[in-house]
């Protein structure tokens, strides 16, 4: 019996139980299926944390407030010993040739309001330099004045939400806007940003960081964001940074300095963990499939006893009679596998028209393991029932017992 003629009569022993197969062929290919589309996901938010990290540039440090106190980089703080004050900025551009651009910034949620119409929107305050260091762009307009950092200006630019639902059609240039009880001027509409790092840029309004500690009643930045001249001078700048503080807060380091370097280390290191964690949930349900593919199997060698025991008669050895059941199991397993790569990969096509922002791309090593994977399911769980056919004996076959 030579490979095409084990091909077909596992083929044929398949065709006439079909709805048995089609069940199985449905468990396993849920069970690879779900691995593709699991693992797509994981892969899909590490590509979203990345890109949306690497939009704002690649020299860029956030100094917060607080000190660490785990050893990771992830930004989990302690109290605050002492505030990040706008003269902490000054200090900074002033003892940091590594330095490029330095933007410090405030964020409150305020009720802001024009003529009828009332909405809740977050209120940003920085400076001017927060636009090339977040590569934001106006759309109308211009952006915020170049002053002093610590005078405040009654002016604010908008998002592009917050024009529409203050403003509609007319023109929000030079009109005026209350935020809590202050009243501004608007000055520029950002241009449509969309999410960015979970703030909707199209919802905020941005005034001078002074206006808005004021506003707010800030003794603390809330962040410090800072563009190195170049990649390579981020760990001297981060170290400069530290030091300038250090020496600012009486001796004591406070604070602390990300790089988007580590930022996205500790990103990737979580979302790598729980694309595995996924992968290992949904590998369980191919396990299941495997048990089932043997369950099957066990039914179709009880149910063809007399067909081993006449294959037997024939001159069929065990060892043919063994490749006779594992090729039908192999088959089965593969069978669905490739069902399931299919399901797989037209879930992951539907996820990214669905959400165009997450790149939904199954990892090929998640397509090797899980194809791999149902055929070793097939062939380890076959084994069995393979081997009992095989141990039949021919006369006690032939009886149908």
């Amino acid at each position: 019996m030579n490979a095409l003629d084990l091909l077909r009569f596992a083929w044929a022993a398949l065709k006439g139980h079909r709805l048995r197969t089609i069940l199985t062929l449905g468990g396993m290919s849920i069970g690879v299926g779900a691995v593709i589309l699991l693992t797509a996901l994981g892969e899909g938010a590490r590509a979203y944390v990345t890109n949306e990290f690497m939009a704002l540039g690649s020299n860029l440090l956030i100094v917060l407030p607080g000190k660490t106190e785990t050893t990771g980089n992830a930004p989990i703080l302690g109290g605050t010993a002492r505030p990040l004050t706008l003269e902490d900025c000054e200090a900074i551009l002033r003892h940091s040739r590594r330095v490029r651009r330095l933007a410090p910034l405030s964020v409150g949620s305020a009720r802001i309001g024009h003529g009828e119409r009332r909405r809740e929107v977050t209120v940003l305050g920085s400076t001017p330099e927060l636009l090339p260091v977040r590569r934001l762009e106006v759309g109308i307009g211009r952006f915020l004045p170049d002053v002093e950092i610590d005078r405040g200006a009654p002016v604010a630019v908008i998002g592009r939400t917050v024009q529409m639902e203050l403003f509609g059609p007319e023109n929000p240039l030079g009109q005026p806007i209350r935020i809590g009880d202050w009243r501004f001027r608007v000055v520029g509409v950002m241009a449509a940003k969309g999410q960015s790092l979970g703030l909707n840029m199209d919802d905020v309004v941005i005034v001078p960081v002074a206006s808005s500690m004021r506003l707010f009643n800030q003794l603390s930045l809330f962040r410090i964001l800072i563009e190195v001249g170049a990649h390579s001078e981020i760990d001297s700048a981060r170290q400069d940074v530290l030091d300038i503080l250090r020496e600012r807060h009486e001796g004591e380091e406070d604070v602390t300095v990300l790089t988007q370097d580590s930022v996205l280390g500790a990103f990737n290191r979580i979302l790598g963990a729980l694309t595995l964690a996924l992968a290992g949930i949904a590998a369980i349900s191919l396990s299941v499939a495997g048990i089932g593919i043997m369950n099957v199997m066990l039914v179709s060698v009880s149910e063809r006893t007399p067909e081993v025991g006449l294959l037997k008669a024939l001159g069929a050895t065990p060892r043919q009679i063994l490749k006779v059941f594992l090729v039908e199991a192999v088959l089965l397993s593969a069978a669905g596998g490739l069902l399931g790569l299919l399901v797989g990969y037209l879930g992951s096509a539907i996820l990214s028209q669905a959400f165009p922002a997450l790149p939904t791309r199954p990892p090929t090593w998640a397509v090797a393991a899980a194809t791999a994977v149902s055929l070793a399911a097939g062939a380890l769980f076959g084994v069995l029932p393979a081997r009992r056919a095989a141990r039949l004996d021919p006369v006690i076959a032939l009886a149908g017992r």
